[in-house]
């Protein structure tokens, strides 16, 4: 592998090994947006917690930069964060709350070392938290668990730990474990120490909260009962064999446990700890041939996000580009890979949220925002030196169909364009036909709420307001010309292309897919998450 001059593999090595790269994955609700919030705050990256109680008194988060977002108190994009805490660099990957976005969490999820579970102490492990959990076991990311809101009533902590282990398969080991049930938080366990950790309530979390921490000796005479019961049942969690082992961690057999309540601040900075001495750093990554790139050789990289009308003065777009291996170096020119074409990085940036400031380097692990990069699309790769290119991110199956038209056909201009940015971005799937015409493109969402962030953008971001009609399909297809032939005499089933090209026989029910292929059984019909084709002696 080159490299470049004056570059040392070692060099590169020693700063990977300080970053900490990883995105936090929850139901919607379970209190995402307020632990971004809080590590934040207590890493000292912010002075004041954008979050307060209750959502009429909610500011806008950090992470949260959408008007949208912050209306609604959801998050519906993916966004970049960058800090220090301790000797490390964390690069925190927010991801979209509501499973309506889940194509764009499962990218971020490329780009991430370990995700951090977030779940709600009174609900478990939800649909979205289990959907999500299962991208990072396929990916193989090491999964740290927090139960957040202990400050209210939920379940029985041992109950928690059965689930997590009958859900996920993985072993539950606590790191913590409270003092006081769930609704009357009075601390933790630190279970390495045997220390108890007691939090001091700040209004609101708007301010961190210092851990007081004092002997098992003090905690006994100060909690009584709740401590007796707290020790009880680390023990019992001791002779089950389920403490921490740091290399059980990262084969994925267990999953670190630690309880929080977010918005009070407490236990957070156990998270930030957690993250730092036993999260794993950037190592090689593997590319579309099977093999790894060393994270000392040159640089590379690949795009998993892109973002347009992030800034309101200037109407660009950035490209999230996750750093695999070797040094970025802004100014650097890189090679393309799906183009085979030189790209310049003149406009580098590191991301705090909607905040932007100059990214002069950057190494593996690292989140790159390249300002104007209007060749890249999600999936890309560019590197330095010796070519590589990684696995293409995958789209999924489009599940909801609308008609889009602009509401002023003086302004079909932006219209276009802002319908060619949004694909660009991943946003929505656009499929377009001869038939309709290119004024009225055919949108794909794998969520309705999809739809919203479209209508939204196109108004704010592009000027080009839009109407829309919802089509009578629910099943997508994969198909190919002399298929999409015979499919377009059935009037309950449309065939569109979509814009990387792949033909698309929509149909409108279950029952019209088998029986057009009993009547048809030569058509090409691929299911699109698994490629398999539709045969009708499945049914």
């Amino acid at each position: 592998m080159t490299q470049p001059t004056g570059l040392s593999a070692p060099e590169v090595l020693t700063e990977a090994r300080r970053r900490r790269t990883f995105a936090v994955i929850s139901h919607p609700d379970a209190g995402k947006s307020t632990l971004t919030e809080a590590l934040l705050l207590h890493a000292r990256a912010i002075t004041t917690a954008g979050a307060t109680h209750g959502k009429a008194g909610r500011r806008g988060t950090v992470s949260d930069w959408m008007a949208m977002e912050q209306a609604r108190g959801i998050s519906v994009t993916s966004a970049a964060i960058q800090f220090e805490y301790r000797d490390a660099v964390i690069n925190l990957v927010d991801t979209p709350g509501h499973a309506d976005f889940s194509e764009d969490t499962f990218r971020v999820l490329s780009a991430v070392d370990a995700a951090v579970m977030l779940v709600d102490a009174s609900k478990g492990l939800e649909v979205q938290t289990m959907k999500l959990f299962e991208v990072c076991r396929q990916r193989n990311l090491p999964v740290i668990t927090v139960i957040n809101k202990w400050d209210r009533p939920g379940a029985e902590a041992l109950d928690l730990m059965d689930e997590i282990r009958r859900r996920t398969g993985l072993i539950p080991t606590p790191l913590t474990w409270p003092v006081g049930i769930a609704g009357d938080f009075r601390g933790v366990i630190d279970r390495s120490s045997h220390e108890f950790v007691r939090f001091t309530r700040t209004a609101g979390g708007a301010k961190a909260a210092a851990p007081e921490r004092v002997s098992a000796a003090v905690a006994a005479a100060d909690e009584g009962d709740a401590w007796l019961t707290a020790t009880e049942e680390s023990e019992l969690l001791a002779e089950e064999n389920q403490d921490h082992d740091e290399a059980r961690f990262l084969a994925n057999e267990t999953t670190p446990v630690l309880f929080a309540a977010a918005v009070l601040g407490f236990g957070v900075q156990h998270i930030l700890d957690t993250l730092v001495d036993f999260a794993p750093a950037a190592e090689a990554r593997e590319d579309a041939s099977g093999s790894h790139r060393p994270v000392g050789s040159a640089f590379s990289g690949f795009v998993f996000k892109v973002q347009s009308g992030m800034n309101a003065s200037h109407r660009d777009h950035v490209a999230f580009v996750r750093v695999c291996s070797g040094q970025f170096r802004r100014g650097m020119i890189v090679t393309h890979a799906a183009s085979g074409r030189p790209f310049a990085t003149k406009y580098a940036q590191h991301l705090f949220g909607r905040e932007r400031e100059v990214a002069d380097e950057a190494w593996p692990g690292d989140i790159v925002g390249l300002v104007n990069a209007s060749a890249l699309r999600v999936g890309d790769s560019i590197f330095e030196g010796d070519p590589v290119e990684y696995p293409p991110l995958p789209m999924f199956a489009p599940e909801h169909f609308r008609v889009v038209r602009s509401a002023d056909t003086s302004k079909h201009k932006q219209f276009r364009r802002g319908i060619d940015q949004l694909d660009h971005e991943g946003v929505i799937q656009v499929m377009r036909s001869e038939l309709r015409g290119d004024q009225a493109p055919v949108l794909g969402a794998v969520g309705p709420m999809q739809f919203e962030v479209v209508e939204e953008r196109m108004t704010h971001d592009f000027g080009a307001a839009i109407r829309s009609e919802a089509l009578p399909y629910q099943i997508a297809r994969r198909t190919d010309r002399e298929s999409a032939e015979i499919l377009g005499h059935d009037r309950q089933v449309e065939v569109l292309m979509r814009s990387d090209g792949t033909l698309l026989a929509l149909f409108s029910t279950v029952w019209r897919l088998r029986n057009t292929v009993r009547d048809h059984p030569e058509l090409l019909l691929e299911d699109l998450a698994t490629g398999s084709p539709e045969v009708a002696a499945a049914h």
